[in-house]
């Protein structure tokens, strides 16, 4: 069982910045994908960014804003969010596969002032 507690979310204005963290009950260092995915009222979860291996992807509307990074030391996985939009509003949640099985946390909101 791998339990994943995100933190760090909050109301900021359009061009802000927040850091996420999704702190894991265990050790993710043989975890090998890791990730963000967020959920808009009315849409459907979609993936954020993900680190797969060591190797970082992210979704279009993201890239050159947002970065995910982990910290094996410290079980976490962060996302660093940059030049803020109110489309970025959402719930985001932290995701985990260990052995095939995929864990979520239970999300954290969000929210960009325009």
């Amino acid at each position: 069982q791998v339990q994943l507690v995100e933190s760090g979310g909050g109301l900021v204005q359009a061009g802000g910045s927040l850091r996420l963290s999704c702190a894991a009950s265990v050790s993710i260092f043989n975890i090998n994908t890791m990730g963000w995915y967020r959920q808009a009222p009315g849409k459907q979860r979609e993936l954020v960014a993900a680190i797969i291996r060591g190797n970082t992807n992210y979704a279009d509307s993201v890239k050159g804003r947002f970065t995910i990074s982990r910290d094996n030391a410290k079980n976490t996985v962060y996302l660093q969010m940059n030049s803020l939009k109110p489309e970025d509003t959402a719930v985001y949640y932290c995701n985990a596969i260990k052995w095939s099985l995929t864990y979520w946390g239970q999300g954290t909101q969000v929210t960009v002032s325009s």
